[in-house]
């Protein structure tokens, strides 16, 4: 169980965790952008240092439980966009909405497991406040080859 009262950034830590710098935008765009009391991130790829962990299609180079895990370092870098526009996660008043991209093989249709990854670690992270709606998607290609792409839209005080 969550402790609700921890600030997001000690909940990290006690996942062993720690935001990552923020992934430099690979075409026209910013990494996060807030409007009104929401911050839209932008589709967050599975990359550490500015590389990314893994290539290839879910169900065929990228296992599942593969495509979990690359969905929670997605999760991550959003929060690190996150952090980057407004400063301190603690103002964070929930999570939204998610929506996860899985470059899928044509038989695969395991896409809600594999952004389990990312809506588990906003739960971990924010408790209660982390429970979001949701949106699964199977696509063809994602950039750079990516297995998995995720954006958030959190609301802030």
């Amino acid at each position: 169980m969550t402790d609700e009262s921890a600030h997001p950034e000690d909940r990290l830590a006690a996942l062993g965790l720690s935001l990552p710098e923020v992934a430099a935008p690979v075409a026209a765009y910013v990494p996060a952008l807030r409007t009104g009391n929401h911050i839209h991130t932008s589709g967050q790829l599975p990359s550490v240092d500015g590389k990314l962990l893994q290539t290839g299609k879910v169900g065929a180079e990228v296992t599942a439980d593969e495509a979990k895990a690359l969905a929670r370092q997605c999760a991550l870098n959003a929060l690190a966009a996150v952090k980057s526009e407004l400063g301190d996660l603690a103002l964070v008043r929930r999570v939204v909405k998610v929506v996860g991209f899985v470059a899928s093989d044509p038989g695969f249709t395991g896409q809600p497991g594999v952004v389990n990854g990312a809506s588990e670690l906003l739960g971990e992270v924010f408790g209660e406040a982390g429970r979001h709606a949701r949106s699964a998607v199977g696509v063809a290609v994602l950039p750079l080859d990516a297995p998995v792409e995720v954006e958030v839209v959190v609301e802030v005080v």
